[in-house]
């Protein structure tokens, strides 16, 4: 098997994915930080439609992460990802190149992570974009399906981790994140 992996952050907005594989990827050197929601801007017509463009752009991410990890190293991904189907397509992007997949499923309390989506700085396209995608679907209930929908992945889908996190606590999180990954590292 090969030493590199796909550590898969997943779980609903404001939840704290993109600054946990942010301190990851900068205390792993040439870990790939493959943030698909930054990528989403460069697709034309993005600010019309966010989650068209989201859908789009992953098929370019998938293939941006199997030539990382077949060539490159390990790539962090912060994404939400609640359907099945879909988190099976970045997991076989790291599974058929004989590398580990570590889905990590980051979860709070639903209205702290509500609180903290709502008080993210919207000086990002993608944090401007996912605010209204979010208040158009229902704003915290939205938060809160997808919250739902990512405890059911953790019933799904074997070998997930479950990372809990609270607010203003990074380093608790990402300590907890590296312990929760070091078994993989000893094994590896």
């Amino acid at each position: 098997m090969s030493p590199h992996r796909l550590i898969h952050l997943n779980g609903p907005p404001g939840v704290g994915k993109s600054a946990l594989a942010a301190r990851y990827a900068a205390d792993h050197p040439g870990t790939l930080n493959c943030e698909i929601d930054e990528l989403r801007g460069f697709v034309a017509g993005v600010e019309e439609d966010f989650a068209g463009a989201g859908a789009l752009i992953r098929p370019a991410a998938v293939a941006m992460i199997s030539a990382y990890l077949e060539h490159s190293g390990d790539v962090v991904l912060p994404q939400m990802i609640a359907s099945s189907d879909e988190l099976d397509r970045f997991r076989r992007a790291a599974t058929d190149l004989g590398c580990a997949h570590v889905h990590v499923v980051l979860t709070g309390d639903p209205a702290d992570v509500a609180a903290r989506f709502r008080d993210r700085p919207t000086d990002l396209l993608h944090h401007r974009l996912a605010a209204r995608t979010v208040e158009a679907d229902g704003g915290a209930a939205a938060l809160g399906r997808w919250q739902e929908a990512m405890a059911g992945l953790v019933v799904t889908e074997p070998g997930t981790i479950l990372l809990p996190t609270a607010p203003g606590d990074v380093d608790g999180t990402y300590a907890a994140l590296l312990a929760a990954l070091q078994p993989m590292v000893d094994e590896g």
